[in-house]
């Protein structure tokens, strides 16, 4: 009876082992049944072996068996193996100037946290909306979306989870059986996703659909035409979401001095704002300036890489603390998901892929926008919504094109709505550090995605058909 443990260990390390194997061969049977369809007369040869690499890097983003960035890897390999495109175009993409961008701003969120300056803001503002509990829950949904504007909706969360699980200790809210415990993590984790989708820098999502864009058509967005279009969604999610939580989780208490009071005191303990803070005020101000109003003339990347390099010529930041901040493995991600959009564009293959999904039953621009915008919030609940862009943006350009919308507009009915996922932690990191707290179920998380899921996709789609064309975007 002993060894029953150590063998039933022995006999889950080999199921596992077993398992493993058994996904890479039914990946390969994949690849070839796919690859040895014919290809149509008016594609390329190619098509069908791109097609064929599109389904295995699904079938890896879904299961999950290796990590995301090694499936974009094997992707980057597999096109020049197979021939479908040769090794100096494929590993030149990954030289887009997005994938700089998104490092720059990447590396500029570090001193921003590294510094005190991001928790002073915090402590500062949420000081100003803590009187009553409504004003607080306000001030906790408010401020990360703000946030997440202007840097990466999973830093703003990892930010704010000490501050407001410091808020729940000073109330005394007991975990999984407080309602107003809830609401302040529900709506701290909304924040950072609805303000997420705001810009080009909540998140890399929205550089990794330009990416692909402008590799397939040559085309781009600029930074403030796809803030105004993404604006009347985050605006009108926000309004709908502080209601929501509020109904559905209706404070207990009244009283929230003690919270003014221990906000005011880490204020104090941060002391005087130091040299380095003013600083990288400054540098991120002057940054988000430019690539506001210049983003175009200069380039977002260029503009980015030279904020980073003054960050480090002003001392602002250290190297080791940005190799401990950055996440350098989504750069293969989103190095590789640019190659496979770039290969399925060229080839055909997404237009092969069109006519055999979608195409057969979507008909006009309203169908095909409902469709994808549903398809890209409904897939963010189960796999990395930059995994979701790589996947629908073919389809997606390759469709508008059939039916007269402009690929900017395809761009950003993929991007945006690949960051309104609410309903499961998985979805993204801003729920997922919300759930660690102990406050939520996923009863809970659940209960308000079902609503802000349908919400956010209405919203969108009137957005896109009764806003964006006064903004510049006309759907046909």
């Amino acid at each position: 009876m002993k060894n029953v443990p150590f063998v039933l260990a022995q006999y889950k390390a080999l199921w596992r082992h077993t398992g493993r194997l058994a996904a890479f061969a039914l990946a390969g049977l994949i690849y070839w049944l796919i690859a040895s369809l014919p290809a149509p007369a008016d594609l390329q040869p190619q098509a069908m072996k791109a097609v064929a690499i599109f389904a295995v890097c699904i079938f890896f983003y879904v299961t999950n068996i290796i990590p995301l960035m090694i499936t974009s890897l094997l992707a980057v390999i597999l096109f020049p193996l197979t021939g479908v495109l040769d090794s100096k175009t494929t590993f030149a993409l990954f030289g887009n100037q997005v994938v700089f961008f998104i490092l720059g701003a990447f590396i500029l969120a570090s001193p921003f946290i590294r510094s005190g300056l991001s928790k002073r803001i915090a402590l500062a503002v949420l000081r100003r909306f803590g009187n009553t509990p409504r004003r607080l829950l306000l001030g906790i949904l408010l401020f990360p979306a703000f946030l997440s504007c202007w840097m990466s909706e999973h830093a703003v969360a990892a930010m704010m989870f000490p501050i407001v699980l410091e808020i729940t200790d000073c109330l005394d809210l007991s975990p999984r059986t407080s309602r107003f415990g809830k609401a302040i993590f529900l709506t701290m984790a909304a924040g950072c996703i609805i303000g997420g989708i705001t810009t080009f820098l909540g998140g890399g999502r929205a550089p990794l659909a330009i990416g692909i864009l402008r590799e397939a058509t040559g085309q781009t967005v600029d930074f403030i035409p796809w803030a105004l279009a993404a604006l009347p969604t985050t605006i009108l999610l926000l309004i709908l979401a502080y209601y929501l939580f509020l109904f559905l989780y209706p404070p207990e208490v009244q009283d929230v001095a003690h919270v003014q009071e221990m906000l005011e005191r880490r204020r104090r303990e941060l002391g005087k704002i130091s040299s380095r803070e003013i600083g990288v005020g400054l540098l991120m101000l002057a940054t988000i300036l430019a690539w506001m109003f210049y983003g175009k003339q200069f380039g977002l990347a260029n503009i980015a890489i030279i904020a980073v390099i003054m960050a480090f010529v002003f001392k602002l930041t250290e190297w080791r603390q940005v190799e401990e901040d950055v996440n350098w493995g989504i750069f293969l991600m989103y190095g590789g998901a640019i190659c496979l959009g770039y290969a399925m564009e060229k080839t055909g293959g997404a237009e092969w892929l069109a006519r055999n999904t979608l195409g057969p039953v979507v008909h006009s621009p309203v169908l095909l926008i409902a469709a994808i915008s549903f398809f890209s919030i409904a897939l963010t609940e189960m796999i990395s919504n930059s995994a979701v862009v790589a996947l629908l943006m073919p389809v997606a350009l390759t469709m508008g094109r059939d039916l007269g919308i402009d690929p900017s507009i395809m761009t950003m009915v993929v991007a945006i709505p690949s960051g309104l996922a609410f309903m499961f932690p998985m979805g993204t990191p801003a729920t997922a550090i919300a759930f660690s707290s102990g406050f939520l179920t996923m009863r809970d998380t659940m209960r308000t995605g079902l609503v802000l899921f349908p919400a956010g996709w209405l919203i969108f789609n009137l957005s896109v058909h009764f806003i964006w064309p006064w903004i510049g975007f006309q759907v046909p």
